[in-house]
């Protein structure tokens, strides 16, 4: 049963988010708000979102408020979502990177905001197929989210058949995962490539060290322009320089963070620092 919300409930649900997230969700999305909020408050045995609200108000930031601000983060995701990015990281970004870091055979690769682990598991599979002798090269992936829900998905790695069937060849469904009943769980060649971590965009970030690899894709959005710009400072001071970023189809470096160039790979666009 739909439950209304007052401005005022509203009003703190936003603010909570957005302090505690930097998420900024608009004034009228208080139908986004009811639909994320009502399995939290039967699980929580509450009678209303109301009484949810009510609660927060009278404690002390804890476990509740995490639960709240999770479920209103966006975890929209599939395997080779956009498709393209990934042919870039295929096709142009691994194979110079690969080249350049041949003496030194390390890579650092981050993707941030995982969700469910769809992006970060492709990425691994595509280092895989790019660098079949993955095994001696030591690649440091990390991959981080807000939600410790999501995160614990991510590593146990197990998918139902409608989530492989988004955007998952056959051949790699049948290479890199195995079938048990209903569900499909990543191997562990590719659960091993990953570190799973807690990470709030702006909260403290890890000690990553230079990465040569950024996947941020269909983040900034959800974000204000000096909250954009902090976080695109953040990836600035981390990335190597010649180090690549990926964001999403609608997202861009340009009036946010000047020392960011965008450069055209196999038909997608993605950044690189400038050259001094």
């Amino acid at each position: 049963m739909s439950q209304s919300l007052s401005e005022t409930e509203l009003q703190f649900v936003r603010e909570l988010v957005r302090e505690h997230s930097a998420i900024v969700l608009e004034p009228k999305k208080e139908y986004l708000v009811r639909a994320r909020l009502q399995p939290l408050v039967k699980e929580e045995g509450l009678a209303s979102i109301s009484d949810l609200v009510r609660q927060l108000r009278h404690t002390s930031y804890g476990k509740l408020h995490r639960r709240v601000i999770e479920a209103m983060t966006t975890n929209e995701t599939s395997f080779f979502r956009d498709l393209t990015p990934f042919e870039a990281l295929r096709d142009g970004v691994l194979p110079e990177l690969i080249k350049k870091r041949e003496e030194s055979k390390c890579l650092n690769i981050w993707c941030g905001a995982s969700s469910s682990g769809q992006e970060p598991y492709t990425m691994a599979l595509v280092i895989r197929e790019a660098l079949p002798e993955s095994d001696v090269w030591k690649i440091k992936f990390f991959a981080t989210d807000i939600s410790t829900a999501m995160l614990l998905r991510c590593q146990e790695g197990k998918y139902n058949q409608m989530e492989v069937n988004r955007g998952l060849p056959a051949k790699m469904l049948l290479k890199y995962f195995s079938q048990e009943g209903l569900s499909w769980y990543v191997k562990e060649e590719l659960r091993k490539m990953i570190e799973f971590k807690t990470m709030n965009l702006v909260g403290t970030w890890l000690p990553f060290p230079k990465l040569d690899i950024v996947f941020l894709r269909n983040v900034l959005i959800y974000f204000d322009v000096e909250t954009k710009k902090k976080i695109l400072a953040k990836i600035r001071d981390h990335l190597s320089p010649d180090g690549y970023l990926f964001l999403g189809g609608s997202e861009t470096t340009l009036n946010l963070d000047h020392a960011f160039e965008r450069v055209s790979i196999c038909g997608t666009s993605c950044y690189r620092l400038r050259s001094v």
